[in-house]
């Protein structure tokens, strides 16, 4: 009989890895990047433009209008965080994607009818006035309450859609998919980066023609026809995905971790040794492998020491005096990131508002490319788009080979290494940028035209502005990839979408800070001779370029500084197999010894 037992539970055991090795891997692909170009698609058609939406069609002044873009910019990558923590404490990361592509949906419906319908925005003004009706408060809390939906929809996508598709990818028990760290894993995050800008290059060509040429109601009726079937792609793929379950609110485990380190803090440290581990407990937690004990941080070893009372007469620990080693790495791996995550913040200040200036510098330029033509301002963000799209192929099929060569790193180059090229090159592309509007202002300045009526165009061609648009893309291409595969690497796997979510964190406090440093520039100038007006041939928008320069050389400085000091979290993999024959060893013995499963 208990062959017969042994061998159904074989049975079923064969009949779970089949069904695993249907799921996952490169055919899941379609699917997730299909839902993430038409989310992009959707997003950059209407953020990338929304600046002339809100100077021309609701006739706002420049400063309100950026700030109100940076303000929803901060929004939009704040609620991320909440959506990461959802899906690993208990809804999952499928789950959590579909419903924020959802709520997203109807924020592009309600930003549709906003702006085709006349009572939802102000009468038009008329060619070349001086002042033109503001929209009103209540036009403008249509507005807010359309982008307000779309927050809340990228709050549950943004963090997840990576970490989702990673996960089809990852390693499992038995080594396949791919190595670990290696491999198809890595070569998602250049597909995944190249997909959006893919759909930010369809965005700022043909949404962005149709916005500036039909009309705003068609404008943003694509990208919300494009969000529609982006839940459509996403949902189909449903049996082919896998999906890993949530490992239960790492919030609350850090809060445990520290909560135990407090009460202990007078406790005397054993040897690491002698630290409580519980393979079993943390099994949820720790599929690909446990986080070692690292020495760093010491004072939150304690929540592992042992003492009475600690453990229940089951055996089972109490979590709030008592913690294992791998959750105790859990949060110190969190809090060695947060140094260099918090480089990222200043560099989104930086240029937060560097876009819908250049637009807004294009607006002022000779735009015809034929006679019955004209670029759409926003249009020139192409050339960002194109740089990077080109980057990442460059660096994924030939850079990598190369430099692997010199390095011996299967990625050519670390993941912080990677950033910190990205943020070198952004500080030059804000250089250029302040070198270009100096030439632009002075091509006014000759021209007589430093008062010009709106939409007067200075005798000076817009692609003037192609290489700091260009220099930005390659610096992303480097930037933003190497940023996130940062994160990803190294969170602990329970807290990988919590860990996406400060990617865009990092963009929500950058943007907020952004408008902080808009306006002080603008109080503070306004006796000198503003920096910031709507009359950019007056302003001193190479000034601020050169202020923004200087501030990421200081942070590239910190930067510097942190990765310098960083250390690497060691990882023990872990095969299933061990975690049932520790289960069958485990009894209460070992508990009092210090800890079940060491």
């Amino acid at each position: 009989m208990a062959e017969d037992g042994r061998g159904e539970e074989k049975q079923g055991m064969d009949v779970v890895e089949v069904k695993k090795a249907k799921q996952g891997g490169f055919r899941t692909m379609p699917f997730i990047l299909a839902n993430d170009f038409c989310d992009r698609l959707a997003t950059v058609g209407f953020s990338s433009n929304l600046i002339t939406y809100l100077t021309l069609q609701l006739h706002l002044p420049l400063v309100d209008a950026s700030n109100t873009l940076t303000n929803f910019h901060g929004t939009a990558n704040l609620t991320p965080l909440v959506g990461g923590l959802i899906a690993d404490s208990f809804a999952g990361r499928f789950w959590t994607i579909t419903f924020g592509s959802v709520v997203y949906q109807l924020g592009m419906v309600f930003l549709t009818l906003s702006a085709a319908l006349p009572s939802l925005r102000p009468p038009p003004c008329a060619k070349h006035a001086a002042d033109c009706q503001r929209a009103s408060s209540s036009q403008i809390a249509v507005l807010y309450v359309s982008l307000l939906f779309t927050s809340i929809g990228a709050g549950g996508t943004r963090p997840c859609i990576m970490a989702f598709g990673a996960d089809q990818l990852e390693l499992d028990a038995h080594g396949r998919r791919g190595g670990r760290g290696k491999g198809p894993k890595w070569s998602f995050f250049n597909l995944y980066f190249f997909g959006i800008e893919l759909a930010k290059l369809t965005a700022v060509t043909v949404v962005v023609y149709i916005q500036e040429n039909i009309g705003w109601g068609w404008g943003l009726g694509v990208p919300t026809i494009a969000m529609f079937a982006a839940v459509i792609a996403f949902v189909s793929g449903y049996s082919l995905y896998v999906k890993m379950p949530p490992g239960g609110s790492p919030l609350v485990r850090l809060a445990q971790v520290a909560a135990a380190a407090f009460k202990k803090r007078k406790a005397v440290m054993p040897e690491p040794s002698r630290l409580y581990e519980d393979k079993v407990l943390d099994a949820g937690i720790s599929t690909t492998g446990r986080l070692l004990h690292t020495d760093q941080l010491k004072f939150f070893d304690k929540a592992a020491i042992v003492t009475d009372g600690d453990v229940q007469p089951s055996g089972e620990p109490k979590l709030w005096r008592l913690s294992t080693v791998h959750r105790v790495e859990e949060l110190k791996s969190i809090l060695r990131m947060l140094p260099i995550w918090a480089a990222g913040i200043l560099l989104v200040t930086s240029s937060s508002h560097n876009s819908s200036f250049a637009i807004q510098q294009a607006r002022t330029m000779d735009r015809d490319i034929t006679p019955h033509f004209k670029i759409p301002p926003a249009s020139m963000l192409i050339f960002t788009n194109l740089a990077m799209l080109l980057t990442l192929a460059f660096y994924d099929r030939v850079l990598v080979r190369v430099l692997r060569r010199f390095t011996g790193h299967p990625n050519g180059i670390t993941h912080l290494q990677r950033a910190g090229v990205g943020m070198t090159i952004a500080m030059v592309a804000n250089g250029v940028a302040a070198v270009v509007e100096r030439r632009r202002k002075s091509v006014a300045a000759a021209s007589g035209m430093l008062d010009a009526p709106k939409g007067s165009s200075l005798p000076i061609s817009v692609f003037w502005l192609v290489p700091q648009y260009a220099i930005h893309g390659v610096a992303d291409a480097f930037m933003d990839v190497g940023r996130m595969e940062f994160l990803y690497d190294q969170a602990p796997e329970s807290m990988r979408s919590t860990a996406a979510a400060l990617y865009w964190l990092t963009m929500s406090i950058g943007s907020y800070l952004g408008t902080l440093l808009v306006t002080i520039v603008h109080a503070k100038t306004q006796r000198s001779g503003q920096w910031l007006q709507d009359n950019l041939n007056r302003a001193k928008l190479d000034n601020y370029y050169w202020l923004v320069v200087g501030l990421q050389g200081i942070n590239l400085i910190y930067y510097f500084v942190c990765v310098k000091y960083y250390t690497f979290k060691p990882l023990e993999t872990v095969k299933p197999e061990e975690i049932e024959l520790y289960r069958g060893n485990c009894n209460e013995d070992d508990t009092k010894k210090g800890g079940r499963l060491r």
